[in-house]
């Protein structure tokens, strides 16, 4: 999250996210992040969130793997922890207040509450923007999601290739809602609707253009 005093605006983040069918593997950090999240409340938008993450250098996870066995697999390399609440998207705005736990207090939180989620979180400075790329294991497999946050709105967007349509407004890609009804259960209709309508992007932000266009 972008501290307050970086961005004039409160606890609001500012971000757009991406659906990836292919990543390119030279993009791949050689010093991930593992995350698991365990939502206490995710509904119509709003959402209570405990994670516990590591501070990179972590192995890459087992795409099998549920959020359960990552948690207790890299107990030993989970070194932050912060609960968050979540508002509603509204055109790539969200608010988003987070504060810092004991790292002891919020495994056991994440161990005893919630319905979790666990990704691998790759960062990659691409153009003047710095996107951070999720992999996610267990149920939610193979899903993988780009995002890219400013401190304020994410106007004229260069999107990189490997991002094939937006899905910031998608409720379904939420990772309080992937915590509910997991990817894998409707990968197959999302490749069907993303066949038949075609790549989107959100409108009233500036210009959205692919990387290489003028």
């Amino acid at each position: 999250m972008v501290p307050v005093s970086d961005t004039g605006y409160g606890d609001f983040e500012f971000e757009r996210r991406f659906w990836v069918r292919d990543l390119p593997l030279d993009l791949l950090d050689e010093t991930p992040t593992i995350i698991v999240q365990s939502y206490y409340l995710a509904d119509e938008g709003y959402a209570l969130r405990v994670r516990v993450q590591t501070s990179g250098g972590a192995p890459a996870l087992d795409p099998r793997a549920t959020p359960d066995e990552v948690l207790e697999a890299h107990a030993d390399r989970f070194d932050f922890c912060a609960v968050t609440v979540k508002g509603p998207m509204n055109s790539g705005t969200r608010y988003e207040a987070e504060r810092e736990l004991d790292v002891a207090v919020g495994m056991q939180l994440v161990r005893r509450g919630g319905q979790r989620v666990a990704k691998t979180r790759h960062s990659v400075w691409l153009g003047d923007d710095g996107w951070v790329v999720d992999v996610f294991t267990g149920a939610n497999a193979p899903l993988v999601v780009a995002e890219v946050e400013r401190g304020g709105p994410v106007t004229d967007l260069v999107v990189p290739d490997f991002c094939v349509t937006e899905v910031t407004e998608d409720p379904r890609f939420g990772n309080e809602a992937l915590a509910r009804a997991p990817y894998g259960a409707w990968a197959a209709d999302f490749e069907a609707e993303l066949a038949a309508t075609g790549p989107r992007f959100l409108r009233g932000l500036g210009r959205t253009r692919r990387a290489g266009q003028g």
